[in-house]
């Protein structure tokens, strides 16, 4: 039987099988509350191991999208539960991934007097949808004190908190693709003068202080984070191999002491193996790797040793039944790329499938 479907028993971590599905934003939650559409559509992928939920806003400057979810609210842990308990049916772990966009957002995508904020004063080139007035330039962001980075931090938890009581096993930190917590680290985006800003341990303080807190406040078991070391997302320029390697080395030696359950690596771009290697030493947890896998590939990789786990996201996006697929080397659906974001079940509940 191939690994991938085989039970894993990590550290922190005991699933049915390596197979996990990787956080993917879908834009189908009307005014920010998780549906009964949405409960369908991870009851269908069930056959993971470990789910990790779409993007979720932890305070309501973090919505920066239109249609993404929260956790602030009693209506929003209550519409979770949805998920959480159809999901758990399969004997399948669910995490929420915790995403403050920061910077990345408009007015138009956030609740009636909320501000777009950020690690600093600089806005993120290009653009972003907005369902009221279309495709609109990123507004400069309201630079976050220290006492305000400090209430942020504190957001966290409290969403933390909610996600253990809306039924979820545990949260993901999103650490990666151009948002909040990677914000801080890069020094193209802080140009901070307080304990947050300037050198790689002031930068690399606020993913820490969160991932302390937050794994104070739930169990460290029940805490992971996603890092996407060289990533350009969200109009991040890359700074120094050297550098980048510094930040990462540190952040999952600090991870490690913590005792975080898990760090989640997107691949996408390429993540030179010289970091790869270096994160593995620093960090004893499970390590997940994201992004380019096919099954034969992640069979290979699971084989190598270098990483415990295997996300994948268009692969469940396309194919409700990827597990079995996988089972019975059955041809995958394609992703319908016009209606990733789109409202509604077309292109995000009716996907064929071969295995019930």
């Amino acid at each position: 039987m191939k690994k991938l479907l085989m039970p894993y028993n990590g550290p922190a971590l005991n699933l049915k099988n390596h197979l996990v599905m990787a956080p993917m934003t879908r834009s189908r939650t009307i005014d920010n509350l998780p549906n009964a559409l949405m409960a369908e559509y991870y009851s269908q992928r069930r056959g993971a191991g470990l789910i990790i939920t779409e993007g979720t806003a932890p305070a309501p400057e973090g919505l920066g999208y239109a249609r993404i979810p929260g956790i602030f609210s009693k209506e929003q842990i209550e519409g979770w539960k949805l998920t959480t308990e159809a999901v758990h049916q399969n004997n399948t772990k669910i995490f929420v991934q915790l995403m403050h966009t920061g910077r990345i957002g408009h007015q138009a995508n956030l609740p009636q007097g909320v501000q777009v904020v950020g690690v600093s004063a600089i806005p993120a080139a290009g653009q972003m949808h907005t369902d009221t007035a279309g495709m609109q330039d990123y507004p400069v962001p309201v630079a976050l004190s220290t006492q305000g980075v400090k209430e942020v931090i504190d957001q966290y938890v409290a969403a933390a908190k909610n996600a253990i009581a809306a039924g979820f096993d545990g949260v993901e930190l999103h650490g990666a693709n151009g948002y909040l917590i990677e914000q801080f680290l890069n020094p193209n985006v802080n140009d901070r003068t307080d304990s947050y800003g300037g050198s790689v341990e002031n930068r690399s303080r606020f993913a820490i202080e969160v991932a302390q807190q937050v794994a104070d406040a739930i169990g460290k078991d029940k805490v992971g984070i996603r890092i996407s070391p060289n990533s350009t997302l969200g109009d991040l320029q890359v700074y120094d191999a050297d550098t980048t390697e510094e930040t990462y080395v540190h952040l999952s030696r600090e991870f490690n002491r913590i005792g975080l359950a898990y760090i989640h690596i997107s691949l996408s771009p390429q993540v030179p193996a010289q970091t790869l290697n270096a994160i593995r030493t620093e960090f004893e947890g499970t390590l997940i790797y994201c992004n380019t896998f096919t099954a034969e590939k992640a069979e290979a990789e699971l084989e190598k040793g270098d990483a415990d786990l295997i996300a994948f996201g268009r692969g469940f996006l396309a194919n409700p039944d990827l597990d079995q697929r996988i089972i019975n080397g059955s041809e995958l659906n394609a992703p319908d790329f016009t209606t990733l974001y789109t409202p509604g079940a077309k292109g995000y509940t009716d996907y064929p499938v071969l295995f019930n």
